[in-house]
């Protein structure tokens, strides 16, 4: 059976994109039948808002007024003043206690990126991007790259989701100067987690008719910390037998992504090496302002771009791309129950693209177009 995005990308380019949100686009996507509600289900969801730094603020502006026009039940309690950064450019060391009050009251959250300054003054002071992973223990990441239609990129037909743990390893913040001159960084893995990472992938692949999941690791040096995270993925594995398991150490991930990359389908990986292949998906299927991405807890969700890359320097040009925020709030409409307006939302996104006009779109991804243009173009495509 095809995979839903290529099911999608069939209708649109059996319609040019401009009359599928009416055809079969959304047959693709809903099936012909009506989804059940139960009660309730239609009531005012609040979802908690980090503009962040650099381009955040511009296009999560921009997800405030798609949603708006989208009519979406969704309230949104803004925290506009949150920054990687002190108003004296000192880094931010903590995670506000409101904002953290606020995604577990409200389960969900979007955010842009927050900016840590990273200098000779300041080696010490974690990201507050993984701060906030760490204190609401999203334990797990995931990006959904894949190549729109109408979008030129180097490979067509990528359809690559990566799991990633979200809260050890190399990211454990264990650092210390054994001696002068000497520094050790410890890469903490344990079973638990590695093992609720594994779970996850696995139970995706089956609830989004995956056919495979392919463990990233470097257990050939490793052999204890990769081994452990390899050995969690192998107990999940049996459990899922419909669902194909193998192991690619990460360096020939890297180039098989860059050679094969049509071979992939899920892949799950410890925290860094997930980071690093995240990336190399997003970059082959767009770049940073394409590819959306989530935080997953329990019972608690955090959505953003895929790629984390904070754009300092487009931020107040009006030329970022709200593409991958906007699909990353397509992903939060669903978790939420919300699978029409999701559906819609990302329906409007890809008829964009697929319509080949150049003016609307963003020159990041080869266009002349504004972050206005391309909002107002999406809008235009709601039914």
């Amino acid at each position: 059976m095809q995979s839903l995005v290529h099911r999608v990308s069939s209708a649109l380019l059996q319609t040019g994109g401009r009359e599928a949100a009416k055809g079969p686009l959304l047959q693709a996507f809903r099936g012909l039948f009506t989804s059940i509600p139960s009660p309730g289900d239609g009531q005012l969801h609040t979802v908690t808002l980090i503009p962040g730094d650099g381009i955040g603020p511009e296009v999560t502006n921009a997800v405030v007024e798609v949603i708006e026009a989208l009519g979406a039940p969704i309230a949104w309690e803004r925290f506009d003043d949150l920054s990687g950064s002190m108003s004296d450019g000192s880094p931010r060391q903590t995670v506000p206690k409101a904002v953290l009050e606020s995604i577990r009251r409200n389960g969900v959250a979007l955010k842009g990126t927050l900016f840590t300054q990273l200098d000779q003054k300041n080696t010490n002071t974690q990201s507050l991007n993984v701060q906030l992973r760490k204190d609401l223990d999203l334990h797990v990441n995931l990006v959904h790259g894949i190549t729109i239609p109408g979008l030129k990129t180097r490979y067509e037909g990528l359809d690559i989701v990566v799991i990633r743990e979200n809260t050890e390893g190399e990211y454990s913040g264990l650092e210390h100067e054994a001696v002068e001159g000497v520094v050790e960084s410890l890469k903490v893995i344990t079973y638990d987690k590695s093992l609720r990472t594994a779970q996850y992938a696995f139970e995706y692949a089956l609830l989004n008719n995956r056919k495979k999941v392919t463990a990233v690791h470097k257990a050939n040096i490793m052999k204890q910390a990769d081994g452990l995270f390899l050995k969690a993925c192998r107990d999940v594995a049996p459990n899922f037998p419909r669902i194909k398991y193998d192991e690619m150490i990460v360096d020939n991930t890297c180039m098989q992504l860059v050679t094969r990359p049509t071979q992939f389908d899920v892949m799950v990986a410890p925290n860094l090496y997930g980071n690093l292949v995240a990336n190399v998906v997003a970059g082959l299927t767009g770049g940073f302002g394409v590819c959306p991405g989530a935080n997953v807890g329990q019972g608690v969700a955090l959505f953003e771009q895929g790629a984390r890359h904070v754009a300092k320097d487009l931020g107040g040009k009006g030329t970022s791309n709200p593409t991958a925020t906007l699909l990353s709030t397509s992903m939060l409409l669903r978790y939420l129950g919300l699978h029409s307006f999701g559906d819609r939302l990302e329906s409007a996104v890809l008829q964009v693209y697929s319509s080949g006009d150049k003016s609307i779109l963003t020159p990041d991804v080869g266009g002349t177009g504004t972050l206005a243009s391309m909002t107002n173009a999406i809008i235009s495509k709601f039914d």
